[in-house]
């Protein structure tokens, strides 16, 4: 199962790049495209920092802090290698992700973004919303499925 998130992982980025490609040739000239009038827009930016802009210019920081994450991930899977597929669907979406924003981050010292709801306000692109639905799966699973809090003591109580 590690290997099979791990391919779904770059399968995730490579479809990623491949839209930022067509982004950057097709909307970078034209700014926007409203797809659906007051919902939905299709704009371009280029995002030096992280969620929201923030922390601009710190560009190889968070090259290292995704590279230390993704590895830490990886060996996890393979070492531990969880029974439950929630896991791997977490972890296939946050290294996809986070595959695709590195790349962006190393090659053009920025992450292009082009995804706008009008209900919030940041401009994303698809990595970053693979990277927010893994994170939540993986919550999901650290709180429900695995035994991360089955403590000594808790399992102790439950045999009395």
């Amino acid at each position: 199962m590690p290997f099979v998130a791990l391919i779904i992982g770059i399968l995730i980025a490579v479809l990623d790049q491949i839209i930022k490609y067509f982004v950057s040739q097709y909307l970078q000239p034209i700014g926007s495209v409203s797809v659906i009038d007051n919902l939905f827009s299709l704009t371009y930016v280029e995002n030096n920092g992280v969620a929201f802009g923030m922390f601009s210019d710190m560009r190889w920081l968070f090259v290292v802090l995704t590279v230390v994450l993704i590895a830490f991930i990886v060996a996890y899977m393979f070492k531990k290698r969880p029974k439950e597929k929630i896991f791997y669907i977490s972890t296939a979406l946050i290294i996809g992700g986070g595959i695709g924003n590195l790349i962006d981050r190393i090659f053009y010292g920025y992450v292009i973004d082009y995804l706008s709801l009008s209900f919030f306000p940041p401009v994303c692109n698809f990595a970053d919303y693979c990277i927010t639905i893994g994170t939540v799966i993986l919550m999901i699973y650290l709180l429900f499925f695995s035994d991360l809090f089955n403590t000594p003591k808790k399992a102790e109580k439950s045999d009395e």
